[in-house]
């Protein structure tokens, strides 16, 4: 199955010339290790950075700097700092273009739940709402099960949701899925030496396959 620095590199494959993006936390902060420096991208992180650059390497990080996960940062040339309350408002008035969300259960109908399990001490919410309302283009970057082996691609979700009908793509250890505008996980990418067969038995919602499906570019 891909690591979770696979599952990265072959989401940076979908990030374009002149992007604005939004890495969330978790598997997707990790995208910016591997953006092509032949392309002109700018990383946006919704506690009030524009900018963001790699990882620092060891011994280099600052401890002031670091993005909404509390993981330390770089900053490209021309980045800019500034607070939260401009953040959000670059979010809800449409600046950025695409949002790269983690995630614990996404819905066949493109329902994303990825901010809180009942019970569970959590922090809040940060712009996780936010970003899957605004006119950003929503991608996934999850696990294709949880822990205990549960599907997290179900038909609805049982956790509270961040948003509905937001997820356009999703990106798993096992496999590249589009969300279906009437419904259903579409099979675009399986990952190398796994096949359909695995991929159904890993998801709950409604899996469609329609015509040729790649292995994932390495």
């Amino acid at each position: 199955m891909l690591s979770k620095e696979q599952i990265a590199a072959r989401i940076a494959m979908e990030i374009k010339d002149g992007d604005y993006v939004n890495l969330g936390i978790g598997i997707p902060t990790l995208v910016a290790n591997y953006i092509p420096e032949t392309i002109n991208v700018v990383l946006q992180s919704e506690n009030g950075l524009l900018g963001i650059g790699p990882f620092p390497l060891r011994g280099e990080a600052g401890p002031d700097l670091i993005n909404a996960g509390k993981q330390t940062i770089t900053m490209q040339p021309g980045a800019a700092l500034f607070d939260s309350a401009e953040s959000f408002a670059m979010i809800r008035g449409g600046h950025i273009g695409l949002a790269v969300l983690g995630a614990m259960e996404v819905s066949e109908n493109g329902d994303l739940a990825n901010w809180k399990i009942p019970g569970k001490m959590v922090k809040g919410m940060g712009g996780a709402m936010d970003l899957a309302a605004s006119p950003a283009r929503v991608i996934v970057a999850m696990q294709h099960r949880d822990k205990a082996g549960n599907s997290k691609l179900v038909r609805q979700c049982s956790l509270p949701l961040s948003g509905r009908r937001c997820v356009k793509r999703i990106f798993t250890e096992l496999a590249v899925l589009d969300l279906l505008p009437e419904g259903g996980f579409l099979l675009r990418e399986i990952a190398p030496g796994h096949s359909l067969e695995e991929v159904r038995q890993a998801t709950a919602g409604r899996l469609e396959v329609f015509g040729e499906i790649r292995e994932i570019p390495l």
